[in-house]
């Protein structure tokens, strides 16, 4: 068994706000989960999270990160042992976000 469970969400960077979240919620048809700060947070029919996408206003377009799930708390623990390891850089730990607690953060090459 990996131990990396599936996708949680992506947070994408978007410089035209009100368009695209009219886009996902009107044309695409994501439900809005809630509104704080510069992000939306939207989720589909079945998402069973808070949201699986994360819109958040930006001076540019792009992908802000990409959060997974992992299996356990051990798994965890494993992944950011190996993830420090690795030698790619780490940004540590943060507080989480609407929907999640905590999160390992680091940069993929």
């Amino acid at each position: 068994m990996s131990d990396v469970a599936h996708l949680g969400h992506v947070e994408v960077y978007t410089d035209k706000f009100d368009e695209s979240l009219d886009f996902f919620t009107r044309a695409y048809g994501l439900k809005l989960s809630g509104i704080e700060g510069d992000s939306a947070y939207l989720r589909a029919w079945d998402d069973y999270e808070y949201h699986s996408l994360k819109l958040t206003r930006h001076h540019t377009t792009g992908i802000g990160h990409i959060g997974y799930r992992v299996s356990s708390p051990e798994a965890l623990a494993a992944r950011v042992a190996a993830i420090e390891a690795s030698g790619f850089k780490v940004l540590g730990w943060d507080a989480g976000d609407a929907g999640h607690g905590r999160a390992f953060r680091f940069e993929d090459p």
